[in-house]
């Protein structure tokens, strides 16, 4: 399983990366091989300011529907388009072009709060 070490973790199975005060965030390897074949993306909080926590949008597998939860507070400022023609890019490559949206967080100090990989892979028993 994948769980790079460079990234921050959610108990919601969301990943994050930080550039400045820009985070890119999307749903870890082993959420997607749980959901199994992902069919749609949905994200309709594009440029709406969000507390961490808050429910920014969903992602629809073959066998259920599950909430995706924001791991920052901030705005959603880009959300992932290619994920409108191909939402199999989050099974394919959870990480890199399977990503979701791009926030500009409003608080930093919650990054510290995130799961770390080590933490994510003693959440999921890897």
């Amino acid at each position: 399983m994948n769980i790079p070490a460079n990234l921050k973790y959610t108990k919601d199975h969301e990943w994050v990366s930080l550039n400045g005060d820009i985070a890119t965030v999307g749903i870890t390897d082993f959420a997607q091989k749980e959901l199994g074949d992902i069919v749609y993306v949905e994200v309709e909080t594009l440029d709406q300011t969000l507390e961490q926590d808050e429910v920014f949008g969903t992602v629809e597998a073959v066998k259920t529907v599950s909430d995706l939860f924001l791991p920052l507070s901030g705005e959603i400022i880009e959300f992932n388009d290619a994920l409108e023609q191909e939402p199999e890019k989050v099974n394919t490559d959870p990480y890199g072009d399977g990503w979701m949206v791009k926030v500009k967080i409003s608080d930093a100090s919650q990054w510290d709060a995130l799961l770390d990989s080590e933490a994510y892979k003693a959440l999921i028993g890897a």
